[in-house]
């Protein structure tokens, strides 16, 4: 049974991730949410199973449970995490196929996080600039570099252990237990997946703090009670080994994610309006709220001011490059 279980946070854990120095709860949830969302738009560009996707997100999740958000950029880590998930699977993707997509995804002509035209767009592809995210031989190199660094330093905070096992499909094993699949099967089945994947999305990390057989069960409950689907008028949820206490926190966190995303998003393309949020955004926004961040505060949250000098160097020799 131990491939049908996780290693899950504990109290400590999560008690240290929101202690973090100087970040506060707010923004760690913000920078958690965009993040994971990040991820997600590279597994559809890279054409990955969803199940990739996700186990990348929980890596991404376990991560940042051990180390400081801001000791590297959020995208770097996004892309190690995915690195890593697929070159153990089955549809391994070759760093310059990663370098592409991010580039692109942190582009201006990429619609990631980014409010939407209020006029429609002009015929043809003028409003898609590719030399926006057009990568330079300096770039990738520089890009590889620090992938292969950040995937080395995620396996060393993770102990190497990079086991996942994912809730869905237990959830469609349930479901013919259930009998679910023979009544409204595509609504509630199709549903159940949506709660799970949007579960990845939580703040209350509900992937590190529950086993696969609970998170089924609760997207279960919530997908039938969505579509008025009738259940059994037994505690059915305890012969799948889950509790009604886990339960009912698990039903109530499942469906506060698409608010709190909702609010989440409004408040990064509001607040930033660049896209994707960086860590230097970050940094400004601590600036204005007169928090500072450096060795000493944050728990190792400051970053060494030559790797960002570096970062800079070859972000200008690539558009040189590109405007050459």
């Amino acid at each position: 049974m131990s491939h049908m279980a996780n290693p899950l946070a504990t109290p400590d854990q999560l008690f240290q991730r929101r202690s973090f120095g100087a970040l506060p709860t707010e923004l760690q949830d913000t920078i958690f949410f965009a993040t994971q969302c990040l991820t997600q738009a590279a597994g559809i560009l890279l054409e990955l199973p969803q199940s990739l996707t996700a186990q990348a997100n929980v890596l991404l999740a376990r991560y940042w449970l051990v180390e400081p958000m801001l000791a590297h950029e959020f995208s770097d880590v996004s892309a190690a995490v995915l690195y890593l998930t697929t070159k153990c699977s089955g549809h391994p993707r070759s760093p310059r196929d990663l370098s592409n997509v991010y580039a692109y995804l942190l582009s201006p002509s990429s619609s990631l996080f980014r409010p939407p035209p209020t006029s429609p767009p002009p015929p043809g592809p003028i409003h898609n600039n590719p030399s926006a995210y057009y990568v330079s031989e300096s770039a990738y190199h520089a890009f590889h570099t620090r992938l292969l660094a950040l995937e080395a330093r995620v396996l060393y905070a993770l102990s190497f252990d990079t086991h996942v096992s994912l809730p869905h499909p237990l959830a469609v094993t349930y479901l013919q237990a259930l009998d679910f699949l023979n009544v409204r099967q595509e609504i509630i089945g199709r549903r159940t997946v949506q709660y799970l994947n949007t579960a990845l999305l939580s703040p209350q990390m509900l992937y590190l703090t529950s086993q696969p057989n609970a998170l089924a069960v609760a997207a279960i409950y919530n997908a039938a009670r969505d579509v008025g689907a009738k259940m059994p008028e037994c505690e059915w949820w305890e012969v799948f080994d889950v509790d009604r206490e886990e339960l009912g926190f698990l039903v109530v966190g499942m469906r506060s994610v698409e608010g709190s995303g909702r609010k989440m998003r409004e408040e990064v393309m509001k607040g930033w309006g660049s896209g994707m949020l960086t860590r230097r955004d970050v940094e400004e926004e601590l600036g204005r709220r007169g928090i500072s961040v450096g060795v000493g505060n944050g728990g190792g949250a400051h970053y060494d001011a030559e790797e960002e000098a570096a970062r800079r160097m070859d972000e200008k020799m690539a558009e040189m490059e590109a405007a050459s």
